[in-house]
């Protein structure tokens, strides 16, 4: 029995970004690449494995992300990833306008272009940044768990069309959680005969999500950044200015006590 095809699982982030106040004006954005600059592969202890640790579709997963800011208010995406078969399409119907009416078929109207070009990629996929397990055997009986974290690091910055100047830029991480459960027990069944059994499983979670988490949370601190700095604002100040607050008690929680500046160093 097989499980139907079902849409992506919302993550926390993704719910928290669909749901931002709209903009004063939408944003002309394009994405021409957003590749896996890592270089890992996938890790194997037995063989060497060439299938890449990250996913190769940066660009697909930053653009659907894109699409759906703000329940769709932020963003006017126009494409660019896969440009050249968009450029042949137009191309096919206007050589067929010109055959049908001749030199005075109509054109088509000219592509969208975009004021701010988003840059970046997959920036760092960090293994086994932190492992350990615990386990427990009594006359043969036991159990043990062990775990591993791996980090994915997205980084992303707003360039202006215009002046080339980058306007914005974040870098965000995610953890990639890896858990394995087992245990095992033996009885004899008969003098000489000894009945063992293991049981266990591995949850890993997939290196994908991660990826599309790591990029809404980039593309929701760029809009931060770039409200901070001036460069859009929100058409209600009211609720943008409850949503500056919410993400700036959000950022000083997450501060370890360890990144704080002593005094001295203020003094300094």
């Amino acid at each position: 029995m097989t499980e139907p095809a079902r849409l992506v699982q919302p993550t926390k982030t993704g719910v928290v970004l669909d749901n931002l106040p709209p903009p004063r004006q939408k944003l002309d954005v394009s994405v021409y690449n957003f590749p896996d600059l890592t270089g890992q592969n996938k890790s194997n202890d037995n063989f060497a494995e060439f299938s890449r640790a990250v996913t190769q579709g940066g660009s697909s997963i930053l653009t659907d992300v894109l699409v759906k800011a703000g329940g769709g208010a932020w963003f006017d995406v126009a494409e660019r990833a896969d440009l050249q078969p968009l450029l042949q399409e137009r191309q096919i119907i206007q050589n067929t306008r010109t055959a049908l009416q001749g030199k005075n078929a109509q054109s088509l109207p000219p592509l969208r272009f975009a004021g701010v070009l988003l840059e970046g990629g997959v920036v760092g996929y960090d293994t086994n940044e932190t492992t350990g397990g615990v386990g427990a055997n009594y006359l043969g009986i036991g159990g043990n768990v062990q775990y591993r974290q791996d980090i994915i690091t997205v980084a992303l910055r707003a360039v202006s069309v215009q002046t080339g100047r980058v306007l914005a830029s974040v870098t965000t991480t995610k953890i990639v959680y890896s858990v394995n459960v087992s245990g095992s027990g033996f009885q004899f069944a008969a003098i000489d005969h000894l009945l063992q059994a293991d049981v266990g499983f591995t949850k890993n979670s997939p290196a994908t999500l991660a990826v599309r988490e790591g990029i809404q949370l980039a593309v929701y601190s760029l809009i931060f950044e770039g409200v901070k700095t001036g460069l859009w604002e929100f058409k209600d100040p009211r609720a943008g200015d409850a949503f500056m607050r919410e993400l700036e008690l959000h950022q000083k929680a997450v501060v370890p006590a360890s990144a704080a500046v002593p005094d001295a160093a203020k003094a300094s």
